[in-house]
């Protein structure tokens, strides 16, 4: 075993050089997000972020078998008896970390809202959050919506998600079901570039309206612009030095 150093701060000398300490180790330039290595598919710059050496196993995301346990399985069979379309509507049931998903076909999402929200044994009331997700690399259809619902009737929570493909991402809006995902797609647009159909007002809400790409998909560059900061600038993350 290695003894530390007894000069002050000088901890346990290295018996070889760090990983990522020289010029083109993998954390100086992180592999594409693709091979569920390093983030946002950055090529030839210095990553920050600290996850260019982060390798990340994908788990497949597999229908549950029954029984689900708590207040899901009366969920699920609640909006079964409501549902005519269930079978043909709802992929699969997922309970991951004591959270109900509903994976729901896309063109199928705004009539499920509904049932969720009128159905007396469902109430589910409100809408607190449409938010995507970008899985560049793992699913074909790689962009997600998730919808997070909330009964007050009843104390309980669920979460549909809709999976579709990055080249035509549409989605049928349920803001006429629920008032509170007005603003709330339109970041979904905004970021992910998702098109939500029937929306009132359909435009970007954070970046300008000329503003090229949507920010938050896994492929897009990563860039930006000098920031001034208490008498410092500090420059885009693509022209900033790799700390090793």
């Amino acid at each position: 075993m290695t003894a530390p150093s007894e000069k002050p701060g000088g901890g346990v000398p290295a018996v070889a050089p760090p990983v990522g300490a020289n010029t083109g180790a993998p954390a100086e330039f992180p592999p594409a997000s693709k091979a569920g290595r390093g983030m946002f598919g950055v090529h030839g710059s210095g990553d920050t972020s600290g996850f260019g050496g982060l390798a990340r196993h994908r788990v497949g995301v597999e229908d549950t078998p029954r029984p689900y346990g708590g207040y899901f399985d009366e969920v699920r069979d609640a909006l079964e008896e409501a549902y005519p379309a269930f079978a043909d509507a709802i992929e699969k049931v997922v309970v991951d970390r004591d959270e109900l998903t509903l994976h729901v076909q896309p063109e199928r999402i705004a009539e499920v809202c509904q049932v969720m929200r009128d159905d007396q044994s469902l109430r589910f009331e409100l809408c607190s959050s449409v938010s995507g997700v970008d899985y560049l690399g793992a699913d074909e259809r790689r962009l997600h919506v998730t919808y997070h619902l909330t009964s007050m009737t009843y104390r309980r929570r669920v979460r549909l998600e809709v999976a579709v493909p990055a080249e035509d991402p549409r989605v049928p809006s349920v803001t006429a079901v629920y008032p509170t995902a007005d603003w709330q797609e339109r970041e979904t647009y905004d970021m992910f570039g998702v098109v939500f159909e029937g929306h009132p007002n359909l435009t970007r809400i954070l970046m300008p309206d000329d503003w090229e790409g949507h920010p938050q998909r896994k492929d897009y560059p990563l860039g930006g612009v000098p920031v001034e900061y208490k008498g410092a600038t500090i420059p885009p993350p693509d022209e900033r030095r790799s700390y090793q």
